[in-house]
């Protein structure tokens, strides 16, 4: 048999240890972009798996490699390129640093590169490590002295207040963004299956105001339903577990159910928060590419990152929103 060809000379690809071939930023401090690709892939893990997501932000750099002679070329997911002239592209700020056993350490660090990147106009990407690590993201928001809604595109509801005796564990993200006091607003799109949770954790969620638009609701009713709680001129924090969407098109995650959301629907509401209100910060996580099938959910997850700096780029100079594939 042949060796397997490099298909990535065809694009033009060259060599590149960052997100696209984007610039590479080493100091928070000078940062000057759009927005910033942030690999995190500690946080607070369980104890009986650990990190098992720590190569999810080198997957992704990877898994778009091909591309990185191509960023100027047109991109339909966004009627034209993904930094169209007269915008600001994003960055690639590494991976920070993380310890497998101070935890606390590991939040620090990640509130404290919110932080900074924050109080830069920029807009942090924070990409994961499992889905602990928006916590520390969440809480360096109330630095700014605004409120939030947050729009949670997950699988799961994390409300358990602790498991395994972790109350910063993945399975507790939104009770803990829930007692942050300058969150308003939770949205949650694309629950399914069965999870880790109580239905009396549910039912808390219910009782605090959360809005939830289930996987079934999503298929039956579609995500109108869920865009239309977005109020206008929100700030919005887009927390985006990988498997929120179906495992055809997403294997690459440690929750994997059917009958999740298809690239374009996520996509779709990415692009409803940049039109309705303000992207604030973003993290896409739970991405275990050990477990992808053919690189399939890492060409999946690589392009909504791309997509996502894309909308955030358009935003924040006024550019005409998307309209490819009926995203307006």
């Amino acid at each position: 048999m042949s060796p397997k060809p490099d298909l990535a000379a065809l694009f033009g690809a060259t060599d590149a240890s960052t997100f696209l071939g984007l610039d590479a930023c080493t100091d928070f401090d000078t940062m000057n972009a759009s927005s910033a690709f942030i690999g995190a892939p500690c946080a607070t893990p369980y104890g009986s798996v650990g990190a098992y997501a720590q190569n999810g932000p080198a997957s992704l750099r990877k898994a778009i490699s091909s591309l990185t002679a191509n960023i100027d070329r047109h991109n339909f997911d966004l009627g034209g390129a993904t930094f169209p002239e007269g915008t600001k592209r994003a960055v690639d700020c590494g991976d920070l640093p993380w310890s497998e056993t101070d935890f606390a350490k590991n939040r620090d660090t990640i509130r404290t590169a919110i932080t900074k990147t924050v109080s830069r106009g920029v807009v942090p990407i924070l990409i994961g490590g499992d889905d602990s690590v928006p916590i520390p993201m969440i809480d360096a928001l109330s630095d700014t002295g605004k409120s939030y809604t947050i729009l949670q595109i997950d699988a799961h509801i994390d409300w358990r207040d602790s498991h395994m005796g972790e109350t910063h564990g993945l399975s507790s993200t939104m009770r803990r963004a829930s007692e942050m006091s300058h969150i308003e607003k939770i949205i949650q799109v694309g629950a399914r299956g069965i999870g880790s949770g109580h239905s009396s954790d549910y039912e808390d969620a219910l009782a605090w105001g959360v809005k939830f638009f289930t996987g079934f609701d999503v298929y039956r009713h579609g995500l109108q339903p869920a865009i239309d709680q977005i109020d206008t001129n929100s700030n919005v924090i887009l927390c985006i577990d990988i498997d929120a969407m179906d495992p055809s098109v997403a294997p690459n995650t440690i929750g994997r159910s059917p009958g999740g959301l298809s690239y374009f629907q996520v996509l779709e509401l990415v692009a409803a928060v940049a039109e309705r209100g303000s992207i604030a910060a973003v993290d896409f996580v739970e991405i275990m590419p050990e477990a992808d099938i053919e690189e399939i959910g890492g060409l999946t997850v690589s392009r909504l990152v791309a997509a996502t700096m894309g909308l955030i780029a358009r935003a924040q100079t006024q550019q005409p929103p998307a309209k490819a594939g009926g995203l307006v």
